[in-house]
């Protein structure tokens, strides 16, 4: 009995074995690193020079406009992927034909397929001088600027991450159980009533499970405000490429880098709270 629990303990030790090294390599031991440098000084040359300084943390409003920027543009953008998303996700679990449902999911992926630095100079050229800007000043529309603004790069998110806000949210209502629909309407409840109360609430966990995603992935975006919003519209992300790459300013990057983490930890446990209220789901996978 002793022998076979011991060697069951050893399989498991196995098996978790490798995920847990790499997680410690790669994940644990740089954040502590991270954490170390943010309560360290910039060396005079660049980098890192050992100290212990909270001073990098009391510097964060140096950089409030990228925290604003990010603080306002990454919600408005996962709300804009969720509006979107939505009836995408609902049409395909519920109202689609089962013999094309599948087609219309890889029509959704596809997408992905393609590098997002390929899809986002696309979106340049569509928003540049000579895209919608000059079809406009042909109609007699002109001085129309699209590129560099808080709306290109809002354009910009809600085209590369909307396929991360509809798997979630189809996935839920794929499972949803048709009975409950055709109960509420035996009971006289009105289609809005039914979505509201059993469809909607239903799907709250894929909603939230594709909203906390699609948010933590753009607190640290730095690819589409730097292509499409051509350096007017600063996120954290970029900050921290000019701190650690062109300033060399670990600390400071660093402090910036552990608020980013923490903030994502928060938006984590809100939307794990909301959907426990509402829905009674035990958690949001990030799956």
């Amino acid at each position: 009995m002793h022998g076979s629990r011991l060697r069951k303990n050893l399989l498991t030790a196995m098996l978790l074995g490798p995920a847990t090294a790499w997680l410690v390599v790669f994940l644990v031991l740089p954040f502590i690193a991270i954490a170390v440098f943010s309560v360290g000084e910039r060396a005079p040359e660049g980098g890192y020079q050992a100290a212990f300084t909270f001073a990098q943390y009391a510097n964060l409003p140096a950089r409030a406009t990228a925290f604003w920027n990010t603080m306002v543009l990454a919600p408005v953008g996962a709300l804009a992927c969720l509006l979107v998303a939505y009836p995408v996700a609902y049409y395909l679990a519920l109202r689609a034909p089962q013999r094309w449902r599948l087609i219309l999911l890889a029509l959704v992926v596809i997408p992905f397929w393609t590098s997002l630095l390929m899809r986002t100079y696309a979106w340049m050229y569509v928003l540049g001088g000579r895209g919608i800007p000059a079809l406009l000043a042909y109609i007699g529309f002109e001085d129309v600027r699209l590129i560099n603004t808080p709306g290109a790069v809002l354009l910009g998110i809600v085209y590369g991450y909307l396929p991360l806000m509809i798997l979630p949210i189809y996935v839920s209502l794929e499972r949803l159980d048709r009975r409950l629909l055709e109960a509420s309407a035996d009971l006289g409840a009105t289609p809005l009533s039914t979505f509201l109360g059993v469809t909607l609430k239903l799907s709250l966990p894929g909603v939230m499970t594709g909203f906390s995603l699609v948010m933590i992935l753009l607190l640290g975006e730095y690819l589409i405000p730097t292509l499409l919003g051509g350096g007017k519209v600063f996120f954290i992300g970029n900050a921290l490429v000019d701190l650690f790459l062109q300033s060399r300013n670990w600390p400071f990057g660093s402090a910036i880098a552990i608020t980013l983490v923490l903030v994502s930890v928060v938006v984590l446990i809100a939307a794990n709270r909301i959907s426990t209220r509402v829905s009674g789901a035990r958690r949001v996978d990030l799956i």
